[in-house]
């Protein structure tokens, strides 16, 4: 049976191009099912209360939640996984032509787009060059981060290899408030001792959270 939406939804983007169509439309289009795209939207109240956001949600899950989410095929979730995806690499190759960072804001608009839709903590550093400009990012961990995980020799190994000028530090925090705990205050007086000594100073450390970021540096904590 032809799904009518689906068609409906290609004419809209025909129309008035993908900016101008809605968020069901779009996840119609990329799975080719309006009923699975619906449930997977949370548009099924039997299911989801409708006050959840679907694409935030959407974009947290990995495989196999979307499969269960959304009652979806293996070719339909990876279909939702590249998209997401490729967003998220433009986001980021968006970012990434800036490449000097001047301010802690730089700094948070240049990994926000990679950062804050992820479920677990990631810490990384960005290698920074005499005048700011990035030479690469390096993840150094994933999970709950301690000084035990995050150690001063894994982040400045790759700094001193790279000849950086100095280093800025980031990491996410999955819930969403970017509020820094007792255990990111510690982990960044150590590297900023570990920094004076090496004569690699860091600049910053950022935490990301859903669209709001805390900055050390901002904050007169570093």
């Amino acid at each position: 049976m032809k799904d009518y939406r689906i068609a409906e939804s290609m004419e809209h983007m025909q129309n008035y191009g993908p900016n101008g169509i809605t968020n069901f439309e779009l996840i119609s289009i990329i799975l080719g099912n309006s009923e699975k795209a619906s449930k997977l939207l949370h548009q099924d109240e039997t299911l989801f209360s409708p006050t959840q956001d679907g694409l935030k949600c959407i974009a947290s899950q990995d495989f196999d939640g979307l499969k269960f989410l959304g009652d979806l095929t293996k070719t339909e979730a990876a279909r939702i996984l590249a998209a997401i995806e490729i967003g998220k690499r433009i986001a980021y190759a968006s970012a990434s032509e800036m490449e000097h960072i001047t301010s802690p804001g730089d700094a948070a608009q240049y990994l926000m787009g990679r950062m804050r839709n992820l479920t677990h903590e990631c810490f990384v550093v960005v290698l920074l060059n005499t005048k700011n400009r990035v030479i690469r990012v390096k993840q150094i961990a994933e999970g709950s981060l301690t000084s035990a995980v995050v150690h001063p020799r894994e982040v400045f190994a790759p700094a001193v290899t790279a000849h950086s000028g100095s280093i800025l530090v980031a990491h996410n925090h999955p819930s969403g408030d970017p509020y820094p705990s007792t255990e990111d205050r510690n982990l960044t007086r150590a590297l900023e001792d570990a920094g004076n000594v090496l004569g690699i100073p860091l600049i910053d450390h950022v935490v990301i959270g859903d669209g709001r970021y805390y900055s050390f540096r901002e904050h007169g904590d570093l």
